[in-house]
């Protein structure tokens, strides 16, 4: 879970956390620099809640590294990504971990299949990431309706096989979704409704980190032309290339 002065609204994300997943798990709380806010909550909680740690992310400031830096960090056979924001749904991992120890090595919380939704947020945001989802999975080939959540559950075995080319922001979803779609990865989805932020101020850049989603974008409807016209795609950032 990548924070950035989150203070106390962190607090309840936590608590949810430990109450609705049933998994035994490790919450990885990752900041950029000891003076985050969101440090004295979590050293705070951790004698309640089990597994709860802080980390401090010394790869470089932004939530990319802080991602990164909690992946390196954790000691599980499968790693999710969670936001301190309280828009994701906690009650839905312990399902997501279901289908992974059934062989998925991406398993996606979906806002934009049936039963998903996504509640609040900037209009062109909104529109903007349900366009790209659909057309992913549609039009790429991608097996979710929404590539560009971060609220994702990933193998071991699949992170370990993929170098991480992502330069900024949360292009991480997407990239290592298009990566598992072109390696021939199972990538299952189940249905999630996300809540706009109310408490704390988003880091979200759409501007900034538009080219790097369309990116991932490209690379996604490139691999299924290729695999239309009966060429494998090279699978990018893999360990063996």
């Amino acid at each position: 879970m990548p924070v950035y002065n989150e203070g106390e609204a962190v607090e309840p994300v936590l608590r949810n956390l430990s109450e609705f997943v049933k998994t035994p798990r490790e919450i990885l709380v990752v900041w950029d620099f000891d003076g985050d806010t969101t440090k004295p909550v979590v050293e705070r909680l951790a004698p309640e809640i089990p597994g709860l740690r802080g980390v401090r992310n010394d790869l470089g400031r932004g939530v990319l590294n802080a991602m990164k830096a909690g992946i390196a960090e954790s000691h599980g056979e499968l790693v999710l990504i969670s936001m301190a924001d309280g828009s994701d749904e906690p009650h839905l991992i312990d399902q997501m971990v279901a289908l992974a120890r059934n062989g998925a090595d991406v398993v996606a919380g979906s806002r934009y299949m049936p039963g998903g939704r996504q509640v609040g947020g900037p209009p062109l945001k909104r529109l903007m990431s349900r366009t790209a989802g659909l057309t992913l999975h549609w039009i790429g080939g991608v097996r979710t309706h929404d590539a560009t959540n971060n609220f994702k559950l990933y193998s071991r075995r699949f992170l370990e096989s993929v170098r991480i080319e992502s330069q900024g922001g949360f292009e991480l979803a997407i990239e290592l979704t298009v990566k598992a779609t072109i390696a021939g990865r199972r990538v299952a989805e189940l249905p999630t409704t996300w809540r706009d932020r109310t408490a704390g101020q988003s880091n979200f850049k759409m501007r900034a980190w538009l080219p790097r989603y369309l990116r991932w974008y490209l690379v996604a409807m490139r691999g299924r032309l290729l695999r239309l016209i009966g060429r494998r795609p090279r699978s990018q950032g893999s360990s063996s290339g």
